[in-house]
């Protein structure tokens, strides 16, 4: 099995709701796991863009939002074995309970950085233990448990040694752009057919938006669309399953999404537009090769800028990112040579590098219709050689260049932002 495929099926993870409650949840739901007795107390610390992106975020099965109300549901009912699902099993019970323990004010939640890796923070406190749990560097990474006052699990990092040493580059900035492309190009289409999985899962969650009475967008979208899921219009098709999934997602709706780089709204970016495309163009029956092999682009495109983003941050991964791997899946299926590639990403990086993240909320949805927009423009523009100039701008003189621009643009150029933003959240 190719190296790329390896990473992408690693990558690759069912969750439910965002991801940020759902990483909340399981690790104070792990917490909880060491403890015996009555809960005395939950605290959860967060780095910004955890913090952010739960805010005002939608609960799988829950009338609640927050920070709050998934530390209180992680005590409750979450179950740590499923991580990023842990909230899967929860009970109208469960969420009053969780309801009365934030009311009793025994559940607090504050930022502890403002930074774009990843941090939790989670403490039970009983009346007969207490137990922390750190997360680090991913959504469900626990690097420490101490319990009592003692470690009894430690998964952190080595240190780098000597001030030459330096820690070794991610797997996915180890290919090149070329390289990238050409297993794109080549793959087995068997090799990557779990990929299938992610169209599966994305549309039930579209479905359950659309049938909830509570997606708006999704029903204004389905309307535009000829009242079809599948139209014969490319654009308004991928609006529908791409944003009508989004919405159900950041509303809490009980279906899971399909992740990637640790986030569902990343993940259905990357897919739906691609199906809604490759279902227009090539038949509803059509062989789902050229599919399979656009959305490993599209995966492999949004990794490589993440991981110059970081995580999470103050821009837009899901629109600038996922948006940009899925125009990429969309050029690759319209036959774009590798220079042609490279249009799509500067036009790209020149239109849509601006969008800003205020938080997994309601507002992803629109930010995922801006985000396809511009994605069949790019292409569009792109197909006919059409592109913005490597040398203006924040655009690079090569497509690895360009990528890790963008990502930049989040990592180094956009702290001061992410404290704004949370400052406008907070005092609302």
């Amino acid at each position: 099995m190719h190296k790329l495929t390896e990473l992408i099926r690693s990558d690759m993870k069912p969750a439910f709701g965002v991801t940020e409650p759902g990483a909340i949840a399981f690790a104070v739901a792990k917490a909880r796991a060491y403890t015996e007795g009555e809960i005395k107390s939950v605290d959860v610390k967060l780095n910004s863009g955890m913090y952010k992106n739960a805010f005002t975020c939608g609960i799988p099965n829950s009338n609640y939002f927050g920070n709050l109300y998934a530390a209180a549901l992680g005590a409750i009912a979450a179950d740590a074995d499923l991580e990023l699902e842990s909230l899967t099993n929860v009970t109208p019970e469960d969420d009053a309970a969780a309801a009365k323990m934030v009311e009793d004010g025994k559940v607090t939640a504050t930022m502890s950085n403002i930074a774009s890796e990843i941090s939790i923070v989670a403490t039970v406190v009983t009346t007969e233990d207490e137990c922390t749990v750190n997360i680090k560097h991913s959504h469900t990474h626990i690097e420490s448990i101490i319990l009592n006052g003692k470690e009894i699990m430690s998964d952190v990092k080595d240190a780098v040694v000597g001030e030459e040493a330096e820690e070794e580059a991610p797997e996915i900035l180890k290919c090149s752009f070329h390289e990238i492309v050409e297993y794109a190009k080549t793959v087995a289409p068997e090799e990557i057919a779990f990929i299938r999985d992610a169209f599966t899962m994305n549309l039930a969650l579209l479905d359950e938006g659309l049938k909830s009475g509570k997606a708006p967008i999704a029903v204004q979208l389905y309307e535009e669309n000829g009242s079809e899921l599948i139209s014969a219009n490319p654009l308004k098709t991928a609006q529908l399953l791409c944003n009508g999934a989004i919405e159900a997602r950041v509303l809490g709706l009980s279906r899971p999404a399909m992740s990637i780089t640790g986030s569902g709204s990343h993940g259905i970016i990357a897919t739906m537009p691609l199906y809604a495309y490759h279902k227009i163009r090539f038949g509803a029956d059509a062989d789902d090769t050229e599919l399979l092999r656009a959305t490993a682009l599209s995966y492999l495109i949004t990794m490589f800028i993440k991981e110059y983003s970081g995580k999470l941050s103050a821009f837009c991964g899901c629109g600038i990112a996922a948006g940009t791997g899925m125009a990429c899946g969309l050029a690759l299926m319209q036959d774009a040579d590798e220079d042609q590639l490279f249009k799509v990403i500067l036009n790209m990086s020149a239109g849509i590098v601006g969008m800003v993240c205020d938080g997994g909320n309601h507002g992803c949805a629109v930010k995922g219709i801006v985000a396809t927009d511009a994605a069949f423009r790019s292409v569009a523009l792109a197909m006919k050689n059409v592109c913005i100039e490597g040398i203006h701008g924040i655009s690079g003189l090569t497509p690895e260049d360009t990528m890790r621009n963008m990502g930049l643009i989040a990592s180094e150029g956009m702290v001061e932002t992410e404290g704004t933003i949370l400052k406008i959240m907070e005092n609302k």
